[in-house]
């Protein structure tokens, strides 16, 4: 189980640059450069994806497995566009928080 949140953690950092880091560390390039630094990045996101996703499928049904998923892409996205990109944090995080803890609680519901 710890295996699984800590290879979604690792494959959440680099999706999360792979998908947004380009707006301000390439934001000057052509648009293909971009395309194919994020591609490279995307690269190293599968592969702790895949397996996590994986070993993961032992212990949890799909949608569990998504669902902790999601929670782990908005926790790295949350820390990466207030640190890195200097996206004001406000109220909005808190509940877009808030609506993740209800998905959990749903999906892991008997």
């Amino acid at each position: 189980m710890f295996k699984t949140v800590g290879l979604l953690l690792l494959s959440n950092i680099f999706m999360t640059y792979a998908w947004y880091g380009h707006l301000k560390t390439l934001a000057g390039k052509p648009i293909w450069i971009a395309i194919g630094v994020s591609w490279a990045v995307a690269f190293f996101e599968y592969c702790f994806q895949v397996p996590a996703n994986r070993i993961g499928f032992t212990h949890f049904t799909l949608p569990q497995l998504k669902i902790i998923q999601e929670v782990i892409t908005m926790s790295v996205f949350c820390v990466f566009a207030v640190y890195f990109m200097k996206v004001p944090l406000n109220r909005n995080f808190f509940y877009a928080s808030l609506c993740l803890v209800g998905a959990v609680y749903f999906i892991f519901r008997k």
